[in-house]
């Protein structure tokens, strides 16, 4: 165990079985969350609790964060109770939240002018993931804190790779997310276009598994899609957000990506016909309505 007595802000469902891994390897936990209620697994797991992000950090030399979206973190990290409100000089936050790079940027040097360090660690791999501590974690920020921080995330991921400066962690995790919806939407049409053709979907997957089109989302997704079970491991409403960054992030360089904008497209009709709570992989929904139309 490293020298870190740990703050974490946003036990959902992916910070929960995060921050309980962390309780069961050892490390001492000051938690906050906006609802209450959901501390009480780690309570009963040995963690304390805290009255605002503020007095996470004032108690903490590490503070962690798992929010839903950018505002959320703002809100969390530099609003009115923030972190950074608390924190000493030498203190560390770790935003392991899915969020905009450019805010990130910004968050890092306000922080940074404190004395306050900061990495952005945003996490693939799901909740199956956040149970086992097998997440991949992909980390921005100064090479020297994120050695000082490695124990910590060796407890909670599988892969934990620095990608490079503050940013940087944010811009692969928006490369995933760009790359896992563009896949998922391809295993769609792949599979309507073996059923037009009267071929079983099962035995094109089966085959395909075996070749170079092989990938995690075509086997875990793609049975998914087999068998129309959408209940959530991953909510489209947040891939949606996540999909919006990737905009975003291209738009601020200077790109136009056709493929990551018929996705978002995909997403946002998804969400917009109410299916926001699914799992992101009924995205093959839309895949199915437009290209039935389309035909």
């Amino acid at each position: 165990m490293s020298e870190f007595s740990i703050g974490w802000i946003g036990p959902g469902i992916m910070g929960r079985p995060m921050a309980l891994n962390l309780l069961r390897t050892g490390y001492p936990v000051k938690a906050f969350a906006r609802r209450p209620e959901q501390l009480e697994p780690l309570v009963e797991a040995g963690a304390t609790t805290a009255g605002s992000p503020a007095e996470v950090s004032a108690a903490t030399d590490l503070t962690i964060v798992m929010v839903a979206d950018t505002p959320d973190m703002l809100e969390v990290v530099t609003g009115e109770n923030g972190v950074d409100k608390g924190a000493r000089p030498g203190h560390i936050v770790v935003d392991m939240s899915t969020v905009s790079p450019t805010e990130t940027r910004a968050v890092a040097q306000q922080l940074e002018a404190k004395g306050i360090a900061m990495l952005d660690a945003p996490v693939s791999g799901g909740e199956t993931g956040a149970i086992d501590g097998t997440l991949s974690i992909m980390v921005g920020g100064p090479e020297e804190i994120f050695e000082r921080v490695r124990l910590v995330f060796e407890v909670l991921g599988g892969q934990v790779r620095r990608i490079g400066d503050a940013g940087a962690g944010q811009v692969a995790k928006a490369c995933n997310q760009l790359l896992v919806a563009q896949t998922m939407a391809a295993v769609a049409e792949a599979y309507l276009l073996a059923e037009s053709s009267g071929v079983s979907r099962e035995q094109v997957r089966d085959a395909l598994l075996g070749g170079f089109a092989y990938s995690r989302i075509l086997e875990v997704h793609g049975q998914r899609m087999l068998t129309g079970d959408y209940q959530p491991g991953f909510k489209a409403e947040l891939h949606l957000k996540d999909l919006r960054i990737v905009d975003r992030e291209a738009r601020e360089t200077g790109l136009s990506l056709s493929g990551a904008k018929d996705a978002l497209h995909l997403m946002e009709q998804l969400v917009e016909q109410g299916d926001g709570g699914l799992d992101s992989t009924a995205l093959a929904k839309m895949v199915r309505q437009r290209s039935l139309k389309k035909g």
